[in-house]
């Protein structure tokens, strides 16, 4: 028996598994690249079994290369998995007590720009220390190769990019603050630079104090991971007070600005043929044992929301609460039961969302058009909270508290 034929067909289809993974998983500008390598070890394998086996061969040579392919796509989806970043965090060099300035470190989600695995892949670990229930090992390829498609069907994401918009939009409402010499610092936990980063930036800047302004609705794993970051630099050992403002679901001027968004896109129409949907992000059941405020802050916030678009005039009936992901009822079943209570508009909010991003640009609006509204309904997604003024107001009112 020649042994070589046999090793060379079992390296083709390890190979060839090992390459199919990397296809689904890397960024979009090397597609191309792993496509043809795919298509050579394809071909590879069919020509090594009909050009080398026959008989009873085939099968036994059929059987190898299902087990090299195998194994080949288990070994590249376990390294993928097991990559960590790199990253190199600014030296602290700071020698003195600082000059008394004030540094306000606003940290957000963030959403690299183009497709990145690294973000999911932390978030999976996340879920997979919590045994939260996810996409099996075996073919999360698939979901990442979603997730790629997504950011190519919205063409890249510009949620870092808003919210370099949206600090800078805060910082020219607080001229009193710079002023005083405050500065202000912006922090991604999906993306670089990293609240531990930003912060070792502003000790090195001469701080004095920190504010941390978490962008986001909820107290989540996302909050506690930016506390820990900051909290792991340990500003305290030289000098710097630290202060955290809080999430902002409690925000009045925040829930206030739904009212006026709806306002705006409703106009003179009948607030009584208009329906309103508020669209939560939602977190798995399993976290609430672990974030317990996660989904109850997200709800109070929601029905705070609702309560006053219904004292502004819109009905009880025609203004419901829908979930992204993890809780019920969803999105699209939400928009199908409010389409069925004699609404002539419907407004669709991702109340808990800040910026664009894939969850708001793709899944979201993907949700609402599986609803399949009637024609004579019209649809208006009105997106994220973003920099509304009131939104900006929020954020002076949480950083006014550490003041």
């Amino acid at each position: 028996m020649n042994t070589l034929r046999w090793f060379l067909l079992a390296v083709v289809a390890f190979a060839g598994g090992f390459l199919v993974v990397q296809y689904m998983v890397r960024p979009t500008n090397q597609i191309g690249l792993y496509a043809v390598l795919v298509v050579l070890m394809l071909a590879g394998m069919v020509f090594l079994l009909s050009m080398n086996f026959k008989g009873r061969e085939i099968a036994i040579a059929s059987l190898l290369l299902m087990g090299g392919f195998f194994g080949g796509y288990m070994a590249a989806n376990a390294a993928f998995l097991a990559q960590e970043e790199p990253r190199k965090l600014p030296d602290l060099v700071r020698k003195d007590g600082g000059d008394g300035h004030t540094a306000i470190l606003y940290f957000t989600h963030g959403e690299p720009p183009g497709y990145s695995a690294q973000p999911w892949i932390e978030t999976i670990r996340e879920l997979d220390h919590d045994n939260v229930p996810f996409v099996p090992w075996l073919f999360r390829p698939f979901f990442f190769n979603t997730v790629r498609s997504e950011y190519f069907e919205a063409g890249g994401s510009a949620h870092n990019k808003l919210h370099k918009v949206f600090i800078d939009t805060l910082r020219r409402s607080l001229p009193e603050e710079e002023a005083k010499g405050t500065r202000f610092y912006l922090a991604f936990l999906d993306s670089n630079p990293r609240p531990d980063e930003m912060a070792i930036r502003a000790i090195n800047d001469g701080a004095s104090k920190i504010i941390i302004l978490p962008v986001f609705i909820t107290e989540s794993t996302h909050t506690v991971a930016g506390k820990e970051m900051v909290s792991n630099v340990n500003p305290e050992s030289f000098g710097v007070q630290v202060c955290y403002t809080g999430a902002l679901w409690d925000s009045e001027s925040l829930q206030t600005s739904f009212v006026q968004r709806a306002n705006e896109m409703t106009g003179d129409m009948d607030k009584s043929k208009v329906g309103i949907l508020l669209v939560g992000h939602g977190q798995p059941t399993e976290w609430e044992q672990i974030y317990p405020e996660q989904n109850k802050q997200e709800s109070l916030y929601r029905d705070a929301i609702r309560e006053k678009l219904i004292t502004d005039g819109y009905l009880p009936d025609h203004v419901a609460l829908g979930w992204m992901e993890f809780q019920e009822p969803g999105i699209t079943k939400s928009i199908t039961e409010l389409s069925g209570r004699g609404v002539e508009k419907i407004l669709v909010f991702a109340a808990s969302l800040s910026a664009d991003s894939i969850h708001s640009d793709v899944e979201v609006p993907a949700a609402v058009v599986k609803a399949n509204l009637p024609a004579d309904i019209q649809l208006e997604y009105v997106g994220q909270y973003g920099d509304h003024p009131l939104t900006i107001q929020a954020m002076k009112e949480k950083i006014s508290k550490c003041r």
